[in-house]
């Protein structure tokens, strides 16, 4: 197992290099760079800013464009941005907020992971508690609920939802909706009043990213069960007098959930991205926010080390997944 994992991991570094390079050329094929965007922004507000506040903001970015090389080829700064991460850890210099990449990343990262981390525990249980039952009660009233909830849960966009919802909370429940905390709680000390506060504003978010999640589980754990329940090695342990409870729990249950840790393993890079678009609608201080407003300032540095980390967790989530599924599967191994 450990040779396994750490071939893997030899495997994950010329893979991550590519997919930095393809980051980095994707974000930088747009025209122009970060300070062309800002120096546009610049005269378009010339109405309000002196002719002397425009000229030295302008000599700023011309100094700041050459100071980290944003007049060099495409290649140089790729290296120049490489050479940094390897040997100093150090992911560049975010335009937009005049700091370190690292430093805005780590201070996303943590309510991103909450965020997220809450929303997959969601997305899973719902999905496996009721895609089971679904199964193992074909064609009840549960069974039907649970496949119009899967549709219209896969059919239904996220950012629709969270519109439906907040018109709900607002509306009908009276409730405040937006970011995590309300206006006088933002920059307050934690106390037990912040903290109910937070969950009275965490749970939208949390259902809102869990429910499409919990719809595609509800589906790949029914139909899996269902298709093993009718396979022969059921039957056998059946005839033999197995209760129904341990056929489904013992023998059925386990073989059933190989898609599942799958999907398991490609939807961590959710963990980083933290579902932009609703980030955006429900105003939450999260990565996704900051990746979508750097794209739009065309903040290279800031916006490529998103897409390196999301492409990393992806990999590093596949390896998780291979390896519980040779825990869970004694017929499946390293090699």
């Amino acid at each position: 197992m450990l040779a396994y994992i750490i071939k893997r991991i030899i495997y994950m570094i010329p893979v991550t290099v590519v997919l930095s390079f393809i980051c980095f050329l994707i974000v930088d094929l747009a025209p122009g760079d970060f300070v062309t965007v800002y120096m546009t922004r610049l005269q378009s507000l010339q109405s309000e800013m002196t002719q002397e506040a425009i000229a030295a903001q302008m000599e700023f970015l011309d100094k700041m464009r050459e100071i980290y090389g944003l007049d060099k080829p495409l290649l140089v700064r790729y290296s120049v941005w490489m050479e940094g991460i390897i040997t100093r850890g150090d992911f560049g210099y975010a335009f937009m907020n005049l700091r370190p990449v690292s430093t805005i990343i780590w201070e996303k990262m943590a309510w991103t992971l909450a965020l997220t981390s809450l929303s997959m525990i969601f997305s899973l249980v719902v999905g496996f508690v009721v895609g089971v039952y679904a199964a193992t009660h074909q064609y009840g009233i549960v069974d039907y609920i649970a496949s119009v909830f899967s549709y219209i849960g896969l059919a239904t966009p996220n950012f629709f939802l969270a519109l439906l919802l907040m018109t709900m909370v607002v509306f009908v429940f009276r409730g405040q909706v937006g970011g995590l905390f309300s206006a006088g709680y933002v920059g307050a000390p934690w106390s037990w009043a912040k903290f109910l506060d937070l969950m009275n504003h965490l749970w939208i978010p949390v259902v809102i990213i869990g429910t499409a999640g919990a719809a595609a589980n509800i589906r790949i754990v029914r139909g899996n069960l269902l298709d093993l329940l009718g396979q022969p090695y059921i039957q056998t342990a059946r005839a033999k007098g197995q209760t129904e409870r341990n056929v489904i729990y013992r023998h059925a249950l386990r073989n059933s959930l190989h898609p599942l840790i799958m999907r398991i393993g490609s939807s961590l890079p959710a963990l980083i991205s933290g579902e932009i678009i609703i980030s955006i609608v429900l105003g939450l201080p999260t990565v996704g926010n900051t990746f979508y407003q750097a794209l739009l300032m065309q903040d290279s540095y800031l916006a490529g080390s998103f897409l390196v980390m999301s492409a990393l967790v992806l990999q590093v989530g596949n390896l998780l997944a291979d390896i519980a599924l040779v825990r869970i599967d004694p017929t499946i191994s390293f090699d």
